[in-house]
Order: structure tokens, then C-alpha cells, then sequence
């Protein structure tokens, strides 16, 4: 994408029901997994959503946010897990995938530019490799964010959309809840996604790692 395209305000909407968008997130992402003693930190039960089916009721501090304009991501930090990394423009490949960033990069993020943009009303989708072959990569920490903690969008409009955490799960991939990670709550949100569970060599990880997080403040 060019990046003097994003000027006029766009409104994106990405096909969620699609079945193989669902899936294929963690699947792309799972297929440079290494085999690393510990593995990456999973999601803590109090962070869970599992007892939360409505994300829109998710209670977060303060006045609603004025959703921003359509801009292409740029780069995505999260403090609390040392996360300070460029995003590309990611697509479906030609199996209708969600791609991941190239593994070889391990500190680049990858933005889903077909859906919402991070600040605008709607779901936007941030995704990442855990590892490489060489070792952990830019979201290998993701499990470890706690409710509460920010997570930050520089865009290339020059604002910054700084989202807060209200859940952290781990989903199988077979059973990828997507109308709930993926759908419009009516607040400008923010997914950031990798892989996650137990992890084989055969099969790679068989669940990816959500983070929920909702605009609060833009600068």
C-alpha cells in the first residue's frame, strides 16, 4: 500500500465470517515455531475472558474516545513486555490466510490493512510471530500482559492510539472463537495476536494468545 493513500478517511470491513481468515491466523503464524525449553508465558486465569462472552461489556475507566480517521499502522509498543516494533501491511495469502510478517525479521508486527485501522470505530488486528528459528520473537512475551497495561499504535498520520488491555486469553485453534475476537463492539479496539498453547514439533502451537484492548486516549 502506498503511503500517501490513507489521507481520506476510509472505513474498512473485513470479511470475519470467513472461516479461513479465523483459522489461519495462528496457523500462518505457528509455522516457523521452535521448540524453546520453557516456551512462551501463557495468559494468567485472571486474565482470562472465558467468563466474559460480551466484550462490548468490558467496564474501562473514563469517557469514550472520539474514533479517528482511517491511517495505515506504522508501529506498535507495549511496555510492559518491552515490545517496540515496526509494522508492515499484511494481507491474505492465496489460500485466503491472514500472512504473518516475515520470520526472519523476529522484531516486526504485522497490521491486517484490509480490516479497521488501529483508532478507528471497529476491530483492528495486529499479529506477530512468537518465535523463529533462531529464538523468541516480537510477541513471545504476549502472554504475560495483564489487564490494565497500554498498548500503543504510532500511525502514519502522525497520531498515536494508545489502547488498554481488558483480557488476555488462549484459544485452540480448532475451536477459534471469531465473531468474538474479531467483531465491531461499537468502540474503536485493538487485537494483537500469536501463537500460543502447547507446542510439538509435528503440529506446532495449537492455540494462539488474544489480547483484548480498547482505545482510551490518542495523542
Amino acid at each position: 500500500m502506498g503511503r500517501d493513500q490513507w489521507g481520506a478517511e476510509r472505513t474498512r470491513r473485513a470479511p470475519w465470517g470467513a472461516i479461513a481468515l479465523v483459522l489461519l491466523t495462528g496457523l500462518a503464524l505457528m509455522r516457523n515455531g521452535t521448540d524453546i525449553a520453557a516456551g512462551p508465558p501463557q495468559p494468567a486465569a485472571a486474565a482470562s475472558l472465558k467468563e466474559r462472552q460480551d466484550p462490548a461489556a468490558a467496564p474501562l475507566a473514563g469517557e469514550p474516545v472520539q474514533p479517528l480517521p482511517y491511517a495505515p499502522a506504522a508501529r506498535v509498543k507495549i511496555g510492559s513486555i518491552r515490545v517496540d516494533a515496526p509494522m508492515i501491511d499484511v494481507n491474505l495469502d492465496p489460500n485466503g490466510w491472514i500472512e504473518a510478517p516475515p520470520p526472519e525479521d523476529p522484531n516486526l508486527a504485522g497490521w491486517y490493512q484490509n480490516g479497521i485501522s488501529p483508532g478507528q470505530r471497529g476491530t483492528a488486528v495486529v499479529v506477530g510471530h512468537v518465535d523463529n528459528k533462531s529464538g523468541p520473537a516480537v510477541f513471545y512475551g504476549l502472554g504475560a500482559v495483564k489487564k490494565g497495561q497500554r498498548v500503543e499504535v504510532a500511525r502514519y498520520d502522525g497520531r498515536v492510539a494508545v489502547f488498554e488491555v481488558y483480557g488476555v486469553d488462549v484459544f485452540a485453534k480448532n475451536d477459534f472463537p471469531g465473531a468474538r475476537v474479531y467483531g465491531d463492539t461499537g468502540h474503536a479496539e485493538l487485537r494483537v495476536i500469536t501463537c500460543g498453547g502447547a507446542y510439538s514439533k509435528a503440529g506446532g502451537y495449537d492455540g494462539n494468545v488474544v489480547v483484548f484492548a480498547r482505545m482510551v486516549a490518542t495523542r
